[in-house]
């Protein structure tokens, strides 16, 4: 009965503070843009959620607590009764342009307010990043947009042929050309490492990169050279050596071919090992097991390219289909790839080549490197869920608009599948790995959490409701049950429909 008591007197204390605090913020104002009652507010650092209303103001947090409706004056209410308010989640791997593409709808349905463009080494525009960033600078946005610098990209603008050797004048270039998307407003560089050209890109070169990289602040993401089972731990400790210089993230961490729990175990013990060496590691990590990209990857580091390709098959044609022939069956056969591109669209390696007649080694040398992408079915879920469910990865579509299932169902995913139907995360564990982990992880300083003063991004949402509704054979289907969605204090989706395209703001590391 004492501790009963002791726990009432702590609650009755906590109601009188906030009760202080809401009179006090009445002696500044009383009118605002959106009052949002009765929900249970989780704030993304990985609290368990409280009971709280919410009040929005120009674009900010203004106030958390109980509030009186009766004494204030707003724009618009929302009864949260039975709801979560969360941190809107942010995307730290996300394809597209949103200048030329029609559409980035997807994200905020599945509850992102943020996306971070520029991954795998390859940043949107054709006249570098600075000039790509001032574009965005008077564009409508559909959510907040922040930018990488792409290691590839820069590599071509820097005019370095793609298996050239980078001379003394061209790494200054590139170091001059990083320097100056941080100054544009850039979060940091990335990498593709198994893709024309960074696969290319040797560690004087790199290393480099990383030094401007440090001296910014920001932090280099990286698709590593190469996720198979057998060369995940090399690519994985090229990364962590270029920790020495700079703080580094694994982009979608995965072990191809890999099999059990135990072998996602030994790769988390890798990093917190790397971790104890002062290197500062974070990951993330999408719940689907087949991953997504050109049909290249199936193909040699020796014909990547439309001019290697051609050249092969006049010197190297029977190589080459003995390597296509062994890739495919070691990467479970051709009814593991799924065409997401071109005139097969929609179906597997296998039944083209059924229905065609032909064998699939055929299929793909008529295709050649860069004549699709596709969906290829290679992870193992039992070792995926370790890193979905580890409480220091961060939970990222690597999506767009326009391909894979992941983009349109990521986050949705999270919720439906790990925290309402296994209970393998916890609600506040999985909203932190979509919001204050990754804000954390770019260094938004003011996102990705719910408190008084930081930007109103902010998602209201029944978790029982969260359904994720895109498939392989049809990617494009919006996720439902966000109900409303803020972005900078503007609400966006009200009761699932859109309400507003042009909330979002382009962000830039130096403004944070």
């Amino acid at each position: 009965m004492k501790h009963f008591l002791i726990i009432l007197s702590a609650l009755a204390l906590v109601a009188c503070q906030s009760k202080s605090r809401f009179e006090q913020l009445l002696s500044r104002t009383d009118q605002f843009d959106i009052a949002i009652i009765n929900g249970i507010v989780y704030d993304g650092l990985g609290q368990a959620g409280y009971q709280a209303d919410l009040l929005i103001k120009d674009g900010a947090i203004a106030f958390i607590g109980d509030i009186d409706t009766a004494k204030i004056r707003y724009s618009k209410l929302l009864d949260a009764k039975g709801k979560v308010v969360s941190p809107g989640f942010i995307d730290l791997h996300v394809h597209g342009n949103p200048l030329s593409t029609t559409s980035f709808q997807n994200f905020p349905a599945m509850g992102v307010t943020t996306i971070v463009l520029g991954q795998d080494g390859s940043h949107p525009g054709s006249s570098g990043l600075p000039a790509y960033i001032n574009s965005l600078e008077t564009a409508e946005l559909e959510m907040n947009v922040a930018l990488f610098a792409g290691h590839g990209s820069l590599r071509r603008e820097a005019e370095i042929a793609n298996e050239g050797t980078p001379s003394a004048d061209q790494l200054n270039e590139m170091n001059t050309l990083l320097q100056a998307a941080f100054e544009a407003g850039a979060f940091g560089l990335s990498t593709g490492l198994e893709y024309v050209p960074g696969m290319y890109a040797q560690k004087d070169e790199l290393t480099g990169l990383a030094k401007i990289v440090s001296a910014n602040g920001g932090v280099l993401m990286s698709h590593v050279r190469n996720e198979d089972d057998d060369k995940v731990e090399a690519s994985l400790q090229e990364l962590f050596d270029l920790g020495e210089f700079c703080d580094v993230h694994i982009s979608h961490i995965k072990v191809v071919y890999g099999k059990g729990e135990a072998r996602g175990e030994g790769i988390l013990e890798l990093i917190d090992k790397q971790k104890q060496a002062v290197t500062n590691i974070t990951a993330d990590v999408y719940p689907y097991t087949a991953s997504y990209t050109g049909i290249g990857i199936l193909f040699p580091s020796w014909c990547k390219t439309n001019d290697q390709f051609q050249q092969v098959l006049k010197t190297r044609k029977k190589e080459l289909e003995a390597y296509l022939e062994a890739r495919v069956i070691k990467r479970n056969g051709p009814e593991a790839t799924l065409f997401g591109s071109g005139k097969y669209a929609g179906k597997t390696l296998a039944q083209v080549a059924k229905e065609e007649q032909r064998t699939y080694v055929d299929v793909l040398m008529d295709i050649g490197p860069q004549g699709a992408s596709g969906a290829y079915f290679i992870m193992d879920e039992a070792l995926q869920d370790v890193f979905i469910t580890s409480p220091d990865i961060s939970i990222a579509s690597d999506g767009s608009p326009t391909m894979h299932p992941r983009g349109h169902g990521t986050q949705a995913k999270i919720i439906e599948k790990y925290v309402v139907a296994q209970k393998s995360l916890s609600l506040e564990e999985a909203i932190y790995k979509m919001s204050g982990l990754p804000a954390k992880t770019i260094g938004l300083s003011n996102r990705g959490v719910l408190k008084e003063g930081n930007k109103a991004d902010l998602l209201i949402f029944n978790p029982d409701n969260i359904h994720e509704t895109a498939t392989y054979s049809h990617p494009h289907q919006l996720a439902k049950g966000f109900d409303e969605v803020i972005i900078n204090g503007k609400l966006v989706r009200e009761n699932g429909a859109i309400t507003n395209e042009s909330a979002g703001q382009l962000l830039k590391k130096y403004e944070q």
